[in-house]
């Protein structure tokens, strides 16, 4: 270890420095109240730490094991160390270190289905939280239905009991605890899906009734899928974090997580076997999400995609590098501000001042928050953090250009070459789809515009043959291979919206 020949873990905790907070609860009296199907960088800057401050608060039904649906290495990284992990916390004043203790264990669900069916399956399991991207739902993003020809969906049909995908994993769960006289537990969706608990509640009803009808009824009827809508930028863990990380508590990290002081989560409040106590950790706790959630993704994802295509193509290797940049951050700035018209906004909502903070989150050069990072899955993204707000802007005969640069953006991103002429590594479910379609269509605007709209899976039925829609991309696909993303975006940012 390069740090200290120390791994943090219980034994450590006593001699951290007094500026680390850490827990303050016996964890060996904490109950498994909490299973978390996808225990990423984001869980764990997120839903695991608002857990963490209502245990902190005394209630202590509420503990987490998480499980990783496929790789082992966040087991493999805290488990040695008894769950525990540090939370950095950085913006330009400086970086503040805590130490979180509400995951008591992490499964790896490949290695053994049979073992997280049992852990959910614990009577004092009460809920189920995912966060496992938005392609690790098997549905189809245009029209948010369960993809029946999905691998992980056909082999868990075929395979009940040793379920691969969160969806069957949830399935088989729910049907174990029926036919044990079990209370279900609440699934609670934290991904960036539009309507989260209704898409959840729909795919896995869906699933559920290729299983059974019974079931299917048994889904559709008594589980409660609550809307969530979820906010914290958490950049991808770099060794450098690891090794500031470990200089500053004097012990080795195998995973620390880096975040921003920001966190919102919004929950509807429609639990079918109680809650930890959220709203006293900063959550709100509300009847109705989705004019939260609407206008998070419109304005923060939405942004945040463009931005992350449109700084990669540029050379900018980071969103804050990328800001810096006066016609990129320029453009963000105009992007936010054609979606506002779009958006029923939540009682009382300051969405200037939402807006204000949101390019002060961009500008954040505490956080290296990587534009090929933010880029990933874009055929999975693309549909409701920007074409939602397409559909609106037509319907209500407004010019979409600005929206049409940021689809364009993705285009010439997936095409796999930046502006400086090198590859690109493409990560997306459709990535090989993507990369036949452009050398087929090569690096020329009105042959790729049309050949990537026709993925059905993106932009529906509808965009493609809407005329203004079309001729929008192609124009902004074609600036960016004449001009370059910074100057289209200057150019953009002066248009009239």
């Amino acid at each position: 270890m390069t740090q200290s020949s120390r791994r943090l873990g219980t034994a450590a905790l006593a001699g951290l420095p007094a500026s680390v907070s850490q827990p303050g609860y016996d964890r060996d009296a904490v109950a498994t109240g909490i299973v978390h199907l996808g225990i990423g960088a984001f869980h764990r800057a997120h839903q695991a730490v608002c857990t963490d401050d209502v245990l902190a608060a005394g209630d202590l039904r509420w503990g987490i094991i998480g499980t990783s649906l496929r790789s082992p290495d966040t087991r493999d990284a805290l488990v040695p160390q008894d769950g525990l992990y540090t939370l950095s916390v950085r913006d330009s004043d400086g970086e503040a270190l805590r130490v979180i203790g509400a995951v008591r264990d992490v499964l790896v669900a490949p290695e053994s289905p049979a073992a997280l069916l049992d852990v959910m399956c614990r009577p004092s399991v009460a809920i189920v939280s995912l966060t496992v991207t938005e392609k690790g739902y098997c549905h189809d993003p245009a029209t948010g239905r369960l993809d029946e020809s999905h691998p992980d969906i056909v082999h868990d049909l075929a395979h009940p009991e040793a379920p691969r995908s969160a969806i069957g994993i949830l399935a088989r769960a729910i049907a174990r605890r029926r036919a044990e006289g079990l209370t279900p537990f609440t699934p609670l969706c934290c991904d960036n899906l539009p309507a989260n608990g209704r898409t959840l509640h729909r795919i896995l009803s869906r699933f559920a009734a290729l299983v059974s009808p019974d079931l299917g009824a048994y889904v559709e009827g008594e589980i409660a899928c609550p809307e969530t809508m979820v906010d914290r930028i958490v950049p991808a863990t770099t060794d450098e974090d690891r090794g500031r990380i470990a200089a500053a508590l004097g012990v080795e990290d195998a995973w620390p997580i880096v975040t921003e002081p920001f966190l919102q989560w919004v929950i509807e409040d429609r639990f079918l076997s109680g809650r930890p106590a959220w709203e006293a950790a900063g959550a709100t706790l509300v009847s109705e999400v989705a004019p939260y959630e609407t206008m998070k993704l419109r304005l923060l994802n939405g942004s945040h995609s463009s931005l992350a295509y449109l700084g990669y193509l540029s050379g900018c290797e980071t969103v804050a590098a990328a800001m810096a940049e006066p016609g990129i951050a320029a453009f963000v700035e105009a992007l936010m501000e054609d979606s506002t018209p779009t958006l029923t906004l939540p009682p009382g909502a300051d969405v200037a001042g939402y807006r204000r903070s949101l390019i002060d989150r961009f500008r954040n050069t505490a956080l290296k928050h990587r534009t090929w990072q933010i880029a990933m899955d874009g055929t999975q993204k693309l549909p409701q953090r920007l074409l939602g707000t397409v559909r609106d802007r037509l319907a209500r005969g407004l010019p979409i250009d600005r929206h049409a640069l940021g689809v364009a953006a993705w285009m010439r991103y997936v095409a796999g070459t930046d502006e400086a002429g090198k590859p690109i590594d493409v990560r997306d479910p459709l990535a090989a789809d993507l990369a036949a379609i452009a050398r087929a269509a090569g690096p020329v605007a009105e042959r790729l515009a049309p050949a990537l709209l026709g993925v059905r899976a993106v932009f529906g039925d509808d965009l493609p043959g809407q005329p203004q829609f079309r001729a929008a991309v192609a124009r902004a696909l074609d600036a960016l291979y004449r001009d370059g993303a910074k100057a289209t975006a200057a150019a953009y940012a002066r248009l009239e919206g």
